[in-house]
C-alpha cells in the first residue's frame, strides 16, 4: 500500500510544481508584453518626432532655394 500512496504524492508534487511554473511564466510574460507596450509607444513618439524633424527640414530646404 505504500507505493501506490508514494506514487499518487509524487504525482501531486509534480502537478504542484508544475503549476507554480506555470504561474511564474505567466507573470513572466505579463512583465513583457508592458515592456513591449511600452516600447512601441517610445518608438512610435520617435517615429512622430522624426517626420516632424523632416518636414521642417524639407522645408527649410525648399525656402533655402528661394
Amino acid at each position: 500500500m505504500f507505493w501506490p500512496m508514494f506514487a499518487i504524492a509524487l504525482g501531486f508534487l509534480g502537478l504542484l510544481v508544475l503549476g507554480v511554473l506555470a504561474v511564474r511564466v505567466f507573470v513572466a510574460a505579463e512583465r513583457l508584453g508592458r515592456e513591449v507596450s511600452k516600447a512601441a509607444r517610445r518608438i512610435g513618439g520617435a517615429a512622430e518626432d522624426l517626420e516632424r524633424a523632416s518636414v521642417d527640414a524639407a522645408r527649410a530646404g525648399h525656402d533655402a532655394r528661394l
